[in-house]
């Protein structure tokens, strides 16, 4: 029986409205079932015409810089970078050198020296490189680089250094994930193509090395070799990887990424929700997510050869993204609700980076829409789709075979979307890359949080906590691909390194399948020894907003907010406590794209595990649309 607390907890939850995903516009107007190219090209320049203005009137000095701007911090890193690809995004984009009383490429000119005291790196050196090639190729005409004497041009020279994070003795990025071999790529690929860098070898070197992963004919990058965290990373690596190689003319680096680019677009294409969000896993969601779709819109409208779908078609997720980003964006404090309540980030996203995740969106969303536009009118596309239309999927994509494989179940069968990642994640344990349906309506995971969402947690006698994640040992996709079996004999152990594994003599086989509206896990444990764990638990997180339990003879819960719901019944071999609760803004209920509101916990104690007998439990969940 649910707890007193729990009830006056569902009492209070059942009287108030749903939560919306922000609160910075009013709620969304009908979509009309096509989307005019001109129209749609003048408003989304008019949005960037009028908040570069307001932002650029809110600098009134680089030295010192504003410590927040319209409230939001401006002190994290890759801030500047940002703002300056931005500048030179929205130039490029307008084919404007001034703007109100300022003149843009004086702005990226200073803001690059102030990233130099700064002693910015990385992104901020990326950012700064490309906010510097916008305004053109040859730095005797380059109006940024003519505002500079030769000592700031010095300064420019060595803030774009890529030994401040990239050893090329040893060909590795310094404490840092692979994708930011990409990263270094880039820098010095655009750096030599300005002149900026004189070095070829270098360059060959660091192009040549960021591409390792697809030199034998590898499709996905591994971003924590050789644990397997395959996210979102691997395909804006494999995009900045071929960017690098075609601002060096390495064509034999082209035609090694080229399969890579092909198949990851393909999986792109599947994953992508009707509302434009692109990757549901990961360590880099939200916001992020929708800007990867205009990114990766642009990036397709700009090479046709890997179009996964028309660019009609690639247009209306390309819109969608862009709406949700108009309506995330706040008109009154000029900022993305990227810290609204229920809104998690992973903890590199600090206050002093908010202003910095809505300059990014100026400066990927300016480019992006740059190359999509050239396209549809080179195209003749004076109208699209506004809604994404595509045929139902079900499908298995190995990220990797061998030992430890790891892959994506991808479904999407009428109302009934998400995406199951078998990876590793920055940590074990951690939910944004747990084995669960990502992206399923109604259900989120806790973002950056080692939480059991709809993957147990089976806690031993002596304190350590068993999860079923790191890739698996077993996958077997059905053939249809409506079902997929997953087997786990080496666990992964909360609050130790990703990757690390070891053989508890227990066997978790796990079942999946969809039946139209329904999904289903079947999991069997089986011990070859007599045990008995100190808990058992399992969650499963929710954005609906109430908890209906439902008489019968089995417990079934019926989660609900004013549009949808998702019925949930679990069956098991051993008595199972139930129970509801509401987090409210707390790290638990803080979601990717919305709150978190509710979560069913399911829980056993002293449960006992005979040696070598099954136990079964199974989790049915059926989504419904509230009438």
């Amino acid at each position: 029986m649910l707890r007193l607390g729990i009830w006056l907890s569902l009492f209070a939850l059942l009287f108030v409205p749903a939560v919306r995903p922000c609160q910075a516009q009013p709620a969304r107007s009908s979509t009309p079932d096509s989307i005019e190219t001109s129209s749609f090209d003048k408003e989304v320049n008019d949005f960037f015409t009028q908040e570069m203005t307001a932002h650029l009137n809110e600098i009134k000095s680089y030295d010192p810089a504003p410590d927040k701007i319209f409230g939001a911090g401006t002190t994290g890193e890759y801030t500047w970078g940002s703002f300056m690809n931005s500048v030179g995004a929205y130039a490029a984009l307008t084919e404007r050198s001034r703007l109100g009383g300022h003149d843009l490429a004086r702005e990226v000119g200073q803001v690059g020296l102030l990233e130099y005291r700064l002693k910015g790196t990385r992104f901020s050196q990326l950012y700064g490189v490309l906010g510097l090639r916008f305004f053109g190729r040859d730095l005797d005409t380059n109006p940024v680089w003519q505002s500079l004497n030769e000592e700031q041009r010095a300064q420019w020279r060595r803030f774009l250094d890529i030994s401040a994070f990239y050893d090329p003795k040893t060909q590795q990025v310094i404490n840092l994930p692979e994708n930011y071999l990409g990263v270094a790529a880039r820098i010095a690929s655009a750096s030599y193509q300005l002149g900026l860098l004189k070095d070829r070898a270098l360059v060959d070197g660091v192009i040549t090395r960021a591409a390792r992963p697809f030199l034998n004919q590898g499709i996905y990058s591994d971003d924590a070799p050789p644990t397997g965290r395959f996210d979102r990373y691997s395909n804006e690596y494999a995009r900045f990887v071929w960017e690098a190689a075609e601002a060096a003319d390495r064509k034999d680096i082209l035609d090694a990424v080229r399969p890579s680019l092909k198949e990851q677009m393909r999986l792109w294409w599947d994953l992508v929700l009707p509302d434009g969000y692109g990757y549901a896993w990961g360590r880099s969601m939200g916001v992020v997510s929708y800007m990867d779709t205009l990114e990766i819109v642009g990036f397709l409208a700009a090479h046709a050869e890997f179009r996964p779908a028309p660019l009609e078609q690639l247009a209306s997720a390309y819109y969608q993204a862009w709406r949700w980003l108009r309506h995330d964006y706040n008109d009154k404090a000029h900022v993305l609700s990227v810290f609204a309540f229920g809104r998690g980030n992973y903890s590199y996203i600090t206050r002093d980076r908010e202003w910095q995740q809505t300059i990014n969106f100026f400066g990927k969303g300016a480019l992006a829409h740059a190359r999509f536009v050239e396209a549809l009118k080179r195209e003749q596309v004076s109208t699209f789709p506004a809604e994404v239309v595509r045929p139902d999927v079900a499908r298995f994509v190995f990220f990797r075979y061998g030992d430890r494989p790891a892959g994506v179940w991808l479904v999407r069968q009428g109302s009934m979307y998400f995406t199951l990642p078998i990876t590793t994640g920055t940590k074990p344990g951690i939910a944004d890359y747990l084995p669960a349906p990502h992206g399923l309506a109604g259900f989120a995971n806790p973002v950056e949080q080692v939480y059991p969402s709809l993957v147990p947690f089976l806690q031993l006698a002596d304190g350590r906590t068993l999860v079923t994640t790191d890739g698996a040992d077993e996958i077997e996709p059905g053939v249809d691909g409506k079902s997929l079996r997953v087997a786990w004999r080496r666990w992964a152990l909360l609050d130790k390194k990703a990757g690390e594994l070891i053989d508890p003599h227990i066997t978790s086989e796990v079942v999946w399948r969809i039946d139209g509206s329904t999904l289903t896990r079947d999991e069997t444990l089986r011990s070859e020894e007599d045990i008995t764990l100190h808990r058992w638990w399992v969650a499963v997180p929710s954005t609906l907003n109430r908890d209906m339990p439902l008489a019968g003879s089995e417990r079934q819960d019926l989660l609900r907010d004013e549009n949808s719901g998702l019925l949930v019944t679990v069956k098991a071999d051993w008595p199972v406590g139930i129970s509801a609760w509401a987090p409210g803004d707390g790290a638990l209920g803080r979601g990717a794209r919305r709150p978190v509101l509710l979560h069913l916990i399911y829980e056993s104690p002293h449960l006992h595990l005979p040696a070598k007998q099954d136990m079964h439990w199974r989790m049915t969940i059926k989504f419904q649309k509230i009438l």
